[in-house]
């Protein structure tokens, strides 16, 4: 993000705010007196009405859209209270970013994980397909393709999404180093929190199927989950300026599958890296009793 620029001799982000607020009609009648609010609670508060903020109108390459005491007003916090613990605009904004790197991806919605509970609607919707290595296929085809439609189109239709991304873009521009090495471990946190849950969660539907990752390729669903998640957001940062990306068209017999299914570019991509990664475990054994076990464990979860 550039920096700001000087103003009367001192850098912007270090001069007091002389914004004044609205005026007010005068309330009549009578008023119950409002607990104060902690520190604590008017900090949380006011980022969280910024945050609201910014969920509405996206993150600019500079936070100059966004008033302080705007803010101020949505949070409906006493000014002087703001003011103890931000006397300048800059020192607030620093942790208003540091909140977006920790929290986006978890506030937008969208955190590149098969929607596990659709997993299992579907797979008891199919439970037949469990018994043949083909049907199996097809299950995992179709969960990877529906997973990967919704995750896309939930990442791109997020403003929360696309400021933590913008953060990703800018937060070198920083001027200041040490808010930049903060914010810099806050979206490591933020990532490896996100890649985690990835991981989890193509971990469990690879064990639902029989399917271990290829030996050969020495890799671990971390791996995994850092590949699938930079695809997926390539993808969406690419379709800002390309929106057709994202759109659905039939295709017949993708992945060897027999039936025919509306693909997008981003779960083509998606599920191309899923089934490069994975193969049927040889160690499972797709028995009867396996197969009661399954549909249990579907059952029981669902």
């Amino acid at each position: 993000m550039p920096t700001e620029q000087p103003r009367n001799g001192q850098p912007r982000s270090e001069q007091p705010l002389t914004e004044q607020p609205r005026a007010e009609h005068p309330r009549t009648g009578p008023t119950r007196r409002r607990r104060r609010l902690t520190d604590a609670e008017t900090a949380r508060r006011t980022l969280d009405a910024a945050l609201a903020m910014i969920e509405r109108t996206g993150l600019t390459v500079s936070l100059d859209h966004l008033g302080f005491e705007d803010v101020i007003r949505e949070a409906q916090v006493a000014r002087a209270a703001v003011y103890r613990r931000w006397p300048y605009k800059g020192l607030f904004f620093s942790d208003l970013l540091k909140e977006i790197a920790r929290n986006a991806p978890v506030a937008a919605g969208a955190d590149g994980r098969i929607g596990e509970e659709a997993v299992r609607r579907v797979a008891l919707e199919r439970i037949e397909q469990f018994s043949t290595a083909e049907g199996r296929h097809e299950l995992c085809v179709e969960l990877l393709r529906t997973g990967a439609l919704r995750d896309f189109e939930a990442m791109h239709a997020s403003t929360q999404w696309r400021s933590y991304i913008a953060l990703h873009a800018t937060f070198l521009s920083l001027a200041d180093e040490a808010l930049q090495s903060e914010v810099r471990a806050a979206l490591a946190t933020a990532e490896l929190e996100l890649n985690g849950r990835i991981a989890r969660s193509y971990e469990r539907l690879a064990a639902l199927l029989g399917l271990r990752l290829r030996p050969g390729l020495h890799t671990d669903f971390e791996a995994l989950a850092t590949h699938l998640g930079a695809t997926m957001r390539g993808f969406v940062l690419t379709a800002l300026a390309r929106p057709g990306l994202g759109l659905r068209q039939p295709r017949e017999g993708a992945f060897g599958t027999t039936s025919t299914a509306d693909w997008s570019p981003p779960s083509l991509a998606v599920a191309t890296t899923a089934l490069a990664c994975l193969e049927p475990d040889p160690a499972v054994t797709w028995d009867a009793r396996h197969l009661a076990g399954v549909r249990e464990a579907l059952r029981a979860t669902a």
